[in-house]
């Protein structure tokens, strides 16, 4: 029997890679801050009949994800697969970010990664066999303009699942990140807002959203990219990055080959901000 956790599951990809696991036959296990959204996926699960391990709670709180741990191993045994989902947009001109606002954004992004991935590694070392899978995003290798330190969270998770490796593939444990570049959800919307009147980035900002959104429009929608995120989970042969649609494939390469300024170019160019 596969068991798969999943955080971040009550909407959006999440909850489509849930949905589809559920399908499968896979036990799924998981949780979100959504209280309707998890019992709604749980009423569906159940319909599918698949026997859910679902919760109501907050990745910042520790001690809940260490009994949702220990609630998951009793049930099941053991985890095959942890996907780590969980995550907020943060967006702004550097110069004007709430930096206070802005540790919220690093505790659940990065730190948030760190808790459900550490919280399952001894079990899955003692059985010397998991998977350890993380969501990244485009910006956790290509930096964008006004999402600083949405990037740096993101640039942190890739950093901490690529270190982990070292010391956890020895004991039959396996890494992996996704890199999603844009999926057709609200995501986005929740985060994009204009700075005030008289802010000196206020005209580039209004055609980063409004070129943003327009790209949106053609991205993948949440079920598209839960069927390659699934695909990811239940490969034979983990890959350590898994673009999961042509975009982020091909900004990816051109980030590996051309020279910075043309990058940097192209970048500008794309998101209308030159």
């Amino acid at each position: 029997m596969r068991v798969v956790v999943i955080t971040g599951l009550a909407q959006g990809m999440g909850r489509e890679v849930a949905l589809k696991l559920g399908a499968m036959g896979v036990s799924v296990a998981g949780f979100d801050v959504d209280e309707a959204g998890v019992e709604l996926l749980r009423r569906e699960l159940e319909a599918a009949g698949c026997d859910p391990l679902l919760s109501t709670l907050d990745i910042c709180d520790r001690p809940s994800i260490l009994r949702f741990r220990d609630e998951v191993l009793r049930k099941y045994g053991h985890v095959d697969v942890v996907l780590s989902n969980v995550g907020i947009g943060f967006f702004g001109p550097f110069e004007e970010l709430d930096l206070e606002r802005a540790k919220r954004c690093l505790e659940i992004n990065v730190l948030g990664t760190a808790a459900i991935l550490q919280a399952f590694i001894p079990a899955m070392r003692e059985r010397r066999s998991g998977r350890l899978i993380a969501v990244s995003s485009l910006v956790g290798q290509i930096p964008f303009p006004f999402e600083s330190l949405y990037s740096a969270s993101k640039f942190a998770v890739e950093g901490m699942v690529l270190s982990l490796r070292y010391e956890v593939e020895p004991f039959g444990i396996q890494v992996a990140l996704i890199q999603p570049a844009q999926v057709s959800t609200g995501f986005a919307a929740k985060i994009h807002v204009l700075p005030p009147d008289g802010s000196p980035y206020r005209e580039r900002v209004r055609r980063f959203i409004a070129r943003d959104e327009e790209l949106i429009q053609t991205a993948p929608d949440a079920t598209t990219a839960a069927a390659e995120i699934v695909r990811v989970v239940q490969s034979p042969n983990l890959k350590r990055h898994n673009a999961i649609d042509a975009k982020s494939r091909f900004f990816m390469a051109l980030n590996r080959f051309l020279p910075m300024r043309l990058r940097d170019a192209l970048l500008l160019r794309q998101m209308d901000i030159r």
